[in-house]
């Protein structure tokens, strides 16, 4: 299960920027769109929720609403409930840390149509929720163990080695 937990949170830190690189490729795309003589007004953007794409990378768009409110949210879910088996010191803390950022990214990702500041926080937070998730895989090395283990290492004479702790 140690395996699963630190699999899941590099998945989420590949969602991540899965979401960054589908967003800059539609914005990228409607800022040719509109170079072309493109028009975005309230109709177009009725014409793309409808299905209809407005350009080729509207999908993007679409994309990233999809990933940032299903998959992602799932695969947080996920971290978490494998963090409470992964019999890592601490692993819940970080399986938690890594659900609510997704859960506040949710939020200020939706919220930031209604109010932009919030949708600048929506690019602060996924920095912070790539740079938690990253941690988190890192945390446990291929062998299951909490990096943050001290080694057992003793001296001649059975005393521990600077480091080390007693056994």
């Amino acid at each position: 299960m140690r395996q699963v937990f630190r699999v899941l949170a590099y998945v989420v830190a590949a969602g991540v920027v899965v979401q960054a690189a589908v967003m800059v490729y539609a914005v990228a795309g409607l800022g040719l769109f509109i170079d072309e003589g493109g028009v975005l007004d309230q109709a177009a953007m009725d014409q793309s929720m409808s299905g209809e794409p407005l350009f080729p990378e509207d999908v993007g768009l679409l994309l990233h609403g999809m990933n940032g409110t299903i998959v992602l949210p799932a695969l947080a879910l996920l971290t978490f409930v494998a963090s409470l088996f992964a019999g890592v010191r601490g692993a819940w803390r970080w399986g938690l840390g890594i659900l609510l950022l997704v859960a506040l990214q949710v939020t200020l990702g939706l919220a930031g149509h209604s109010v932009p500041f919030l949708g600048a926080l929506h690019g602060v937070n996924a920095l912070l929720l790539f740079g938690v998730a990253m941690y988190t895989g890192w945390r446990v090395t291929a062998r299951g163990r909490s990096v943050h283990a001290a080694p057992v290492v003793a001296a001649p004479g059975g005393m521990p080695a600077a480091g080390g702790v007693p056994s």
